[in-house]
């Protein structure tokens, strides 16, 4: 008797609605919840209306704070985060083949993940899976978002990432500071900090004109730089260095791809800055799929290769 009434419930329900169902309670937005879905903002509430009829409940509702979920909704979106991934391996095709399979990969990081990251990372595709593409964009203010909306596959960040992507360290990275060979600090082995925020500065535009990882620590601490020079990349602003006056802070790793020669020098950065910690990041609707799974293996696999 108990299996023929779940049979009947079930029966009653439309699955084509579960894509909108994880997408509202996940989202808790009914315009970015369509989006990610690849519906119309009307089709969309349409879905709502529906599941809101379907399970009896609200499930997302509007407040001066913005839509929040209602009791009910986050219990459904608790037992979906286990039954969504049960249901995607119950529905799977064939075991995941790399060499068999023509994929693009499609992730995302500033030139630093490209340079230290990428070379590794795209040997290891092209020889397990000479079918496939390994696509990288370049960093942006929105890469978090698109990871939440299906459009990127992965970031490779050196910041703190909101819910409820995943992240996972690769590794740990010192910064350098790196100026003219005629700078009147080139001699010295390394920066203090009063000498470094005395210096007019040659900054990366990661976000805003910033460096996360070196502004926010100086922010906090309430002694920002004072910018001379701002340049999106890390090749063009060692070549702009040669006869200045700029200071540019970069992680050491990247000494060995730009900042190498006679017309440089490379100081120790001031001991307040730190280290930073290099993640990659994804949505946890991936978690189970076994081609991401493939391309996280990949990515670990080159980062222990750089400790």
């Amino acid at each position: 008797m108990m299996t023929c009434m779940h049979a009947t419930h079930i029966g009653r329900v439309d699955l084509n609605l579960l894509p909108a169902l994880i997408a509202l309670l996940e989202e808790r937005h009914v315009s970015r919840a369509a989006v990610r879905v690849g519906m119309s903002q009307p089709a969309m509430s349409r879905s709502l209306h529906r599941l809101r009829r379907t399970l009896g409940d609200d499930l997302l509702v509007r407040t001066p704070e913005g839509y929040r979920l209602t009791p009910r909704g986050e219990r459904i979106l608790d037992r979906l985060a286990t039954a969504v991934p049960q249901l995607e391996d119950v529905f799977a095709g064939a075991e995941f083949d790399p060499s068999t399979t023509e994929l693009e990969m499609r992730v995302a990081g500033s030139d630093y993940a490209q340079a230290v990251i990428g070379p590794g990372l795209s040997s290891r595709v092209a020889t397990a899976s000479p079918g496939s593409t390994l696509r990288f964009r370049p960093w942006h203010r929105d890469v978090l978002a698109e990871l939440s909306d299906g459009v990127l596959d992965l970031a490779f960040i050196g910041a703190q990432t909101p819910e409820p992507l995943r992240r996972e360290e690769l590794f740990s990275d010192r910064f350098v500071c790196v100026v003219s060979a005629g700078h009147p600090l080139a001699d010295r082995p390394a920066l203090g900090l009063a000498e470094y925020l005395g210096c007019r500065h040659l900054i990366i535009d990661l976000v805003d004109g910033r460096q996360p990882a070196i502004d926010r620590v100086l922010s906090a601490r309430g002694t920002p730089r004072r910018a001379g020079l701002i340049l999106p990349v890390h090749a063009t602003a060692t070549l702009a260095l040669p006869g200045t006056d700029l200071v540019l802070t970069m992680p050491q790793r990247l000494v060995g791809h730009y900042a190498s020669g006679e017309a440089l020098r490379v100081l120790r950065a001031p001991d307040e800055i730190g280290t930073m910690t290099y993640w990659m990041a994804w949505h946890p609707r991936l978690d189970r799929d076994p081609v991401h799974r493939w391309l996280r293996d990949g990515v670990r696999e080159t980062a222990a290769g750089l400790r």
